[in-house]
């Protein structure tokens, strides 16, 4: 028992902040009512957006503001954990443990996306309401076939991006890595779009997220065709994977279009203007509510594959 009780003291410190942010995401997801880092990032980037994204130099200055955010926010990290570690080696554990929970996004998710095929069971117009809440193009003139299709490819493509990433990162180099990837994430989500407004200014921005999601996002494919049991599949994903206009999101969506049979991807509108994007997959058919229940299996059992790898590295 005594030689137990050690083994346990003398795990990483980095092993039991992974377990408890994730124990407490399962639980509750991203904390509606709590004070969250990804608000505070996404005021900064709009602060410095507005001071910025004026006049000449456009793109240097949104790589200074994008550089300078992350390099801030993994600095303000480590910096944080320092001092609770010195206040008590408790604190240090706890502080780091919160910072998970807020980073990974997997129950949310999972939430989100059965709302939207809730909502789509009482109508259309309700279905469109919801799937807008996690997607970026406009919803407002899907059919229902294509609510859904939002719907799951988003399932895919942030499993990846709020799982898995994170994850990544955070075996990569705890949590000021993560925290760092967050907001990498954050400033991608906000300032790089294929618009007037941040084609220049958010190019740095958008390149850093496809560096940071590289690797996470075809890990991503390779859990959920393992958890499948559907191996022979990694052909499928790396045939459809680079049909996407993001060289990372396509992985994801390509895995759960072979698991599932069928095809997503094709036009989109963003921002009022049609994109012509490649389909995803040959099996055009209708989904099903059955459809999302196992896209959302395939999802939670990726997600506990991928936090299970990362606490055997950490041992």
């Amino acid at each position: 028992m005594n030689t137990f009780i050690t083994y346990l003291y003398l795990l990483p410190s980095t092993f039991y902040p992974l377990i408890i942010g994730w124990l407490l995401d399962l639980m509750f997801g991203d904390p509606e009512r709590l004070p969250h880092p990804v608000v505070l990032f996404g005021k900064l980037i709009a602060k410095g957006e507005k001071l910025l994204n004026r006049g000449s130099w456009r793109r240097t200055k949104g790589a200074l503001l994008a550089v300078g955010l992350v390099a801030a926010t993994v600095a303000a990290t480590w910096a944080l954990l320092q001092l609770a570690d010195a206040i008590y080696i408790i604190i240090g554990v706890a502080v780091r443990a919160i910072l998970v929970f807020y980073c990974l996004a997997g129950t949310t998710l999972i939430k989100e996306v059965r709302d939207v095929f809730l909502a789509l069971d009482r109508s259309l117009d309700e279905g469109r309401l919801q799937v807008a809440r996690i997607v970026g193009r406009d919803t407002s003139e899907l059919t229902r076939e294509e609510v859904q299709k939002a719907a799951l490819e988003t399932l895919a493509e942030n499993l990846s991006d709020g799982v898995v990433a994170p994850l990544f990162w955070y075996a990569i180099g705890g949590v000021p890595a993560m925290m760092g990837y967050k907001m990498v994430n954050t400033l991608d989500s906000m300032i790089a779009y294929h618009s007037p407004r941040y084609l220049r200014f958010g190019t740095v921005a958008a390149r850093m997220d496809d560096v940071a999601n590289y690797l996470p996002a075809r890990i991503t494919a390779l859990l959920m065709i393992l958890v499948a049991g559907r191996p022979r599949l990694m052909g499928f994903v790396v045939k459809y994977g680079p049909c996407h206009a993001s060289p990372n999101s396509g992985w994801p969506e390509a895995a759960l279009a072979g698991i599932l049979g069928c095809r997503f991807g094709g036009p989109h509108k963003y921002f009022g203007e049609m994109f012509d994007k490649p389909f995803i997959g040959h099996a055009d058919r209708e989904l099903s509510v059955e459809d999302m229940r196992k896209a959302v299996g395939i999802n939670r059992r990726a997600e506990i594959l991928a936090v299970a790898i990362v606490a055997l590295l950490l041992l």
